[in-house]
């Protein structure tokens, strides 16, 4: 046995023990942090897996965004008092839990077992139009160009969940601003993360974005980088959530998709298809549309974790 066998069985036991940490610790705190940690194990699994860009999602989302997200909602539970309110879950609904989640992985177990041999790939179809693209990365040939339509349709279904959570307040607090996250702390720790880790994130998120045609990276990871640091930024109360009908945000929000759809209907008139790209101009065409792409992700991700609107615009 390899000594990278001997690693990957050791991170195998670890992501399986952090795991059942985060399931069973009954401390918020603790819980949010073995999920952050789990995620970014996750991340160098699919290292391991020589998938790159896959890594670098989870790492963003997983181990960034999402991780923000459960502390803030962690500290909002707390301050209104409801961290430990209800009940414990009974046994039986554990039982059920627990069930579900064998018979979900026995499934999932299932499925890759079955897979037959090659497993299927969307490889031929990458380097179809690598070529055609001029892109050096395969995975944003295949986003961008391959399966450009439900690319589009997931930076909507971001957009959907604005809406969503918008919704979420009374109609007579529309277009005011979201709660405060907090009072400042001069002294505090977050601070001190805001001044050292925000401006090298910026950096680290735009050329993530910028280095995504050629090599692993894109508008997804760069917009989930720059978005956990508006993120840390707003809970240290360097920044405050933006009102909801604030101009530049909405145009922010709806940008990505605007620009992806009226890049797919002028492929009809210069590429005679749909989300075609005229040979030539292609990448530098998908280049104008992922940048518009990371400025809806950079903006959506921070509005869903500052929530609804909670005062009117009255005050």
């Amino acid at each position: 046995m390899s000594v990278l066998q001997v690693l990957d069985i050791g991170l195998a036991i670890l992501i399986l023990a952090v795991a059942a940490w985060t399931i069973f610790t009954r401390e918020i705190f603790a819980s949010v942090a073995g999920y952050v940690a789990y995620g970014l194990l996750l991340s160098i699994v699919w290292i391991r897996l020589f998938a790159p860009d896959v890594a670098l999602t989870e790492a963003a989302i997983g181990g960034g965004v999402t991780g923000v997200l459960l502390v803030t909602s962690g500290a909002r539970l707390k301050g209104a008092g409801k961290a430990s309110a209800g009940a414990a879950p009974s046994l039986s609904l554990c039982l059920s839990a627990a069930t579900l989640a064998v018979l979900a992985a026995a499934a999932l177990a299932a499925v890759v077992l079955s897979l037959p041999e090659p497993a299927p790939s969307l490889a031929p179809e990458a380097r179809q139009e690598l070529a055609a693209t001029g892109l050096g990365n395969p995975v944003t040939a295949v986003l961008i160009a391959y399966r450009s339509f439900d690319t589009m349709l997931e930076k909507i279904v971001l957009l959907l969940a604005v809406v969503g959570v918008w919704s979420v307040a009374p109609d007579r607090f529309w277009g005011g601003a979201p709660a405060p996250l907090g009072r400042a702390n001069p002294d505090g720790a977050l601070l001190f993360l805001d001044q050292i880790l925000v401006p090298l994130g910026i950096l680290v998120g735009v050329h993530i974005f910028w280095v995504g045609a050629d090599e692993p990276g894109g508008a997804f990871q760069g917009g989930a980088i720059l978005a956990a640091m508006w993120m840390i930024a707003m809970i240290a109360r360097v920044a405050e959530p933006p009102r909801v009908d604030s101009r530049w945000l909405r145009l922010a929000l709806v940008t990505g998709p605007a620009v992806f759809l009226v890049a797919g209907l002028a492929g009809l008139a210069m590429a005679g298809d749909f989300f075609a790209y005229p040979i030539g101009f292609a990448k530098p065409i998908i280049l104008f549309i992922e940048a518009f792409m990371l400025l809806t992700i950079t903006a959506t991700l921070p509005i869903l974790v500052a929530g609804p609107p909670r005062r009117s615009s009255e005050r």
